[in-house]
């Protein structure tokens, strides 16, 4: 089925580039997270799922060496030439020729491309719209040069252009759910082995919704470096005792407790929220198994707390949406999503009550802030694949 956007690429496609003899259409979704917040580079535990918000490519092969996108959304232009790679300060491209990059560091030749791209994964909100960009185009040229890449060798190509090219130390959930993802489920990662196990999501009669601060996240890319840092230098204070421990995946709250004033305060709640947030993992976990929604809403607002307190990487616009849904009907859980310093919170609702949750919400956040907000109710769907253009 061509969806109303795919048909909007198309006619971008060919009014910008042309017509073509062949073109692949991809979707590739945004994710949530349900539980599991920076855990994984930690080599811990994640929650997350694909979802309905996609980026949608139209992707034709060129054989003269240059490569032409279109950010339909942005209305903007870029082109370069495959043997001439460079990061540019225009940002939204270094998504797609870190791809270009790493393919060609792994040995594989692209001999040229044109690219249309858009959709409706919120910039900024936490859903990963920078994984969507990066494992569509990724899928895309795969199937379109045949190039023989597994799934997880997908996943971790959109990784390392995020890593090396972009510049941003992400782990690896990201693009693994968006290769991964499947309907009605849930992926539990282990980040460390990234051996997985869909969980069933099966509860028809609860809503995902999110819930924008609209708030700038200047601060998280580069205090995300940072979390990252003070974790790895609490690992190296505790491996003195305990030698086997490779990250905070290996340490138990009474280890971080027994070497507690060995380290800084702030490196101490850092590796403490990380411990904790892989036992809530694993124990939310066993709650979808049983259909127990009501005791993982309950981990969902205690993920929170912990963000807010230890890893302190919420923001006073975040403690607020999540407070403000916890007073409101139909809500079973709330937290911040995503790296934090503004994006939004993700929030468990029953269906009968979304509409006056929606309405609710933004007009809660509209006095509180003066400014509306967005809310975006969504549902779990499959991973990047291709999209029929017929």
């Amino acid at each position: 089925m061509v969806t109303d956007s795919m048909r909007r690429l198309t006619v971008s496609f060919r009014e910008h580039f042309g017509t073509y003899d062949y073109a692949l259409a991809v979707r590739s979704p945004g994710r949530v997270n349900l539980i599991g917040e920076h855990t994984d580079y930690n080599e811990g535990f994640v929650l997350p799922a694909a979802v309905d918000k996609a980026a949608h490519f139209i992707v034709a092969p060129r054989l003269d060496g240059a490569c032409r996108f279109y950010a339909a959304d942005l209305d903007d232009h870029f082109s370069c030439e495959v043997h001439s790679i460079v990061k540019t300060e225009k940002g939204w491209p270094n998504y797609l020729l870190g791809i270009l990059s790493e393919l060609q560091h792994d040995g594989h030749a692209i001999p040229g491309c044109d690219v249309v791209f858009g959709g409706d994964v919120p910039i900024g909100a936490g859903m990963s719209s920078s994984a969507a960009v990066e494992c569509g185009f990724a899928f895309a040229l795969n199937e379109l040069f045949g190039l023989g890449l597994s799934k997880l060798e997908l996943a971790r190509l959109g990784q390392r252009a995020e890593n090396r090219f972009v510049g941003v130390q992400c782990g690896i959930m990201d693009q693994f759910v968006n290769i991964f993802g499947e309907d009605r489920k849930v992926l539990k990662i282990d980040c460390r082995s990234l051996e997985f196990e869909y969980i069933p999501f099966e509860r028809t009669d609860l809503n995902i919704v999110l819930c924008e601060t609209e708030s700038k996240r200047s601060l998280a890319s580069s205090e995300y470096n940072v979390r990252r840092q003070q974790c790895e230098a609490g690992v190296g204070i505790l491996r003195m005792h305990e030698p086997k421990a490779q990250s905070l995946r290996d340490v138990s709250e009474e280890c971080l407790a027994a070497h507690r004033t060995e380290m800084a305060e702030v490196i101490h709640r850092r590796c403490f929220y990380v411990v904790r947030e892989n036992a809530r993992v694993l124990s939310a976990c066993q709650d979808l198994e049983r259909n127990d929604f009501r005791s993982f809403g309950t981990k969902m607002y205690q993920s929170h707390a912990g963000l807010r307190d230890d890893y302190q990487v919420s923001s006073p616009d975040l403690d607020f949406l999540v407070d403000a849904a916890s007073s409101i009907e139909g809500v079973l859980g709330a937290r911040m999503m995503g790296a934090g310093f503004g994006g939004c919170t993700i929030n468990l609702v029953e269906q009968r009550h979304v509409a006056a949750f929606t309405e609710e919400m933004r007009e809660r956040y509209r006095r509180r802030t003066g400014k509306p907000n967005n809310v975006y109710v969504t549902r779990i769907e499959s991973g990047t694949a291709l999209v029929s253009l017929s």
